[in-house]
């Protein structure tokens, strides 16, 4: 928003709450499933711009990085309370 609104007016309230209010229509009747561990790496690499060569470097194994891109491999999931 490129309003400049001051903090608990009523401007901003309504505003606050119209979009609560599209974040949960947006939820319920367009909802966006979770990546799969391969398409969250294959985004990854596209965003930061890295080669497969450089995955390979970074995984330690060329034969590591084609089982993981090929499905050969199974990726286990992080624990989300190891960090």
């Amino acid at each position: 928003m490129q309003l400049d609104l001051q903090p608990d007016t009523k401007e901003s309230d309504e505003l606050e709450i119209l979009s609560m209010l599209v974040k949960k229509y947006e939820e319920e009747h367009y909802p966006v499933p979770k990546p799969t561990p391969l398409e969250a790496i294959k985004y990854k690499m596209e965003l930061m711009n890295i080669s497969d060569t450089e995955l390979s470097e970074i995984l330690g194994a060329r034969s590591r990085k084609s089982e993981i891109l090929s499905c050969k491999k199974e990726i286990e999931p992080l624990d989300d309370t190891s960090a």
